[in-house]
């Protein structure tokens, strides 16, 4: 459920995502000769709901992700009446990813850890495995990255024990980014290293321009400025080629704050301003007024105060 969404930093900005899913099984076939059909038309309620909630979450406003969790929630009694213990885990998974999006940790982890139960109930390896991402994922934006990488580690051995490499390699960039938060980026490298073989090998293009990205930003910091351009340039093209603006825009800040850290500022600017108008278009906000501020930034070490001012002010009002 969902896109899996990269890091975009700079300028002493960080903005790290975690990469979460949801496991859905197999399609259902719903007319079968014992069932009666209150029963079938019970749960073609209950898919009809859970497609209709994904369609809202797709739209990713604060009222659209409110409505999708109304339309899950009408989903779980009718997963339960035609005791579809699977399903209900999904649906289950699918709310505490939104309420994870609209910053309501506490409660995204209760309808996690009832989601994991479930698929550990019904013996579903995979998506216990996919919960336990997301549940480390809830735990590192609570700045919690010891207890992230319990959960990150255990889904990293099931999803290996079923012989899913997508879900490896986004465990073992999920790994990554905790070693990378606490300081060691050397074995942060390590992991981001195996999950970009993993994503090349499975074909996930916006995986590996993920993983790309954040290998750049650990030489980054590691001052190594043109190994992380070329990671970077990487990252881009691959956002450009599977069409996702607003990959793209994350792509064009973090080369951006890497020539404005290497003192290029008019180069700086232009990949600041080529993000600008790919933020607004795909309604990101937050990147948005981030890349406003960053602007402002360079404009301000040009010596222009005025339009420095100018970019502030707007970022401002984005952020408040």
């Amino acid at each position: 459920m969902g896109k899996l969404r990269g890091c975009a930093w700079g300028l002493g900005l960080v903005l790290l995502l975690s990469e979460v899913g949801v496991a859905m099984p197999e399609p259902m076939i719903l007319v079968q000769q014992r069932e009666t059909g209150s029963t079938e038309e019970t749960r073609a309620q209950a898919l009809r709901a859970v497609e209709e909630g994904l369609e809202l979450f797709e739209q990713g406003t604060a009222e659209s992700l409110r409505q999708a969790i109304e339309k899950y929630q009408e989903a779980l009694p009718l997963w339960q009446e035609v005791g579809e213990r699977e399903w209900e885990a999904v649906t289950l998974m699918g709310i505490g990813r939104v309420y994870s999006d609209l910053g309501e940790k506490q409660k995204a982890l209760e309808y996690y850890e009832q989601s994991l139960l479930l698929h550990r109930a019904v013996g579903d390896s995979s998506g216990e495995a996919t919960t336990l991402n997301n549940i480390g994922g809830v735990y590192y934006d609570l700045g919690e990255r010891q207890r992230a990488l319990e959960y990150y580690e255990q889904s990293l051995l099931l999803h290996r024990a079923v012989g899913d490499s997508s879900g490896e390699a986004i465990a073992l960039n999920s790994i990554g980014r905790v070693y990378d938060a606490l300081g060691e980026k050397q074995r942060a490298l390590d992991y981001y290293e195996q999950s970009l073989l993993l994503r090349r090998a499975v074909g996930d293009s916006s995986g590996e321009a993920t993983t790309l990205s954040n290998i750049g930003g650990v030489y980054s910091d590691l001052g190594e400025k043109q190994r992380a351009l070329e990671y970077l340039q990487q990252s881009l093209l691959l956002r450009r080629a599977v069409e996702d603006s607003a990959g793209e825009a994350i792509a064009l800040t973090n080369i951006g704050a890497v020539y404005d850290n290497l003192g290029e500022r008019q180069r700086a600017l232009e990949y600041f301003e080529q993000a600008l108008p790919l933020s607004q278009a795909v309604g990101d906000r937050a990147l948005e007024a981030s890349t406003l501020s960053n602007i402002g930034l360079v404009y301000s070490a040009l010596g222009e105060k005025q339009k420095a001012l100018e970019y502030y002010e707007q970022s401002l009002l984005l952020h408040r």
